[in-house]
């Protein structure tokens, strides 16, 4: 595949058309007050893993109408004192996994959270939380589950899941709360703007060839899964796409991205088609902070960067991060 989507130069200054519901901070605000009339209960059991340079935890915590989220954290061996906290999202279909897939973090010195995907973990990495909550007739796969009315679309449980993911991090005795970043790629990268958006005290976001981002565009540049998903629903559903657009608004992280303050680093591939490079500069002109910055890989799919990528984030993060130590 060769570059399909604008020129870097217009990537650059490329803005969506997405439109933001004029309620958007009411809906989330309300959301999260009702995820949070539930006693969090995070709960940190160690787990035995044969690693001898880290310390593993099975977490548990109420998300999403209370519902219980699974997630790993994983600490520096003999960690004593609070340390800043890497809080990491996945990408879709795939789960929490094993442990010891889980050990850049904390091999760099920090606490290290990864939050379990409700309803998935069956792709690429196995998952441990189900998703209690049904939804109309939708596509197969995650993005059309609830699609037609905001209130009961899968993001919102996922994204609110996020933001208590957060907070369960924050409550453990070893995490420095007031040392928090976000980080994942894909739809982790989705999550991540969400949760940057939603959560104003984060030290530093970064989002890896994000995706969630720019619905208008994304639904129609691309016939790859999972954006595809969308078209399929409403190719049998005809009639309904404003409806569909309209619950879509509340969720694009071009407007999660707007509300966002913390430093970020971003990464696009210029030949990606799961999530075009125009749908990730979409969320990336749009954020909000000051101190930005965005990695280009020209000729990756939505592999983007993969090690080199993180090499960049081990070159930037720890800075945020240790920064008032």
């Amino acid at each position: 595949m060769t570059q399909f989507d604008l020129s870097l130069d217009r990537l650059r200054t490329y803005r969506s058309a997405s439109v933001e519901p004029e309620d958007f901070d009411a809906f989330w605000t309300k959301t999260l007050d009702e995820a949070r009339a539930h006693e969090l209960d995070a709960r940190f059991e160690p787990v035995a893993t044969g690693l001898a340079t880290v310390e593993v935890f099975d977490v548990t915590f109420a998300g999403f109408g209370g519902h219980p989220v699974k997630g790993w954290f994983v600490l520096p061996a003999g960690a004593a004192e609070p340390l800043p906290v890497v809080v990491e999202f996945l990408g879709y279909g795939g789960g929490r996994g094993l442990p010891h897939t889980h050990l850049l973090w904390a091999s760099a010195g920090f606490a290290h959270f990864v939050m379990d995907t409700r309803g998935q973990g069956s792709g690429w990495a196995t998952g441990d939380t189900p998703d209690p909550t049904g939804s109309a007739p939708s596509f197969p796969g995650f993005m059309t589950r609830g699609i037609e009315d905001p209130y009961s679309y899968y993001y919102r449980r996922l994204f609110t899941d996020a933001v208590r993911a957060v907070e369960a991090a924050r409550s453990h005795p070893l995490v420095d709360a007031s040392r928090t970043a976000v980080t994942g790629g894909s739809q982790g990268g989705g999550i991540t703007l969400a949760v940057a958006g939603l959560v104003r005290d984060l030290v530093a976001v970064a989002p890896d060839v994000p995706f969630l981002c720019d619905f208008p565009r994304a639904t129609t540049i691309t016939d790859r899964t999972p954006y595809r998903e969308i078209g399929n629903y409403l190719k049998t559903h005809r009639g309904r796409v404003e409806r569909v657009r309209e619950t879509l608004a509340y969720f694009d992280g071009v407007h999660f991205a707007a509300r966002a303050t913390a430093p970020a680093l971003f990464s696009t591939a210029l030949e990606d088609l799961t999530c075009p490079p125009s749908t990730v500069f979409a969320a990336f002109n749009a954020y909000a902070a000051e101190e930005k910055a965005i990695e280009v890989y020209d000729f990756n799919d939505h592999e983007g960067g993969g090690a080199f990528q993180q090499a960049a984030q081990l070159g930037w993060l720890p800075g945020k991060l240790r920064q008032g130590t």
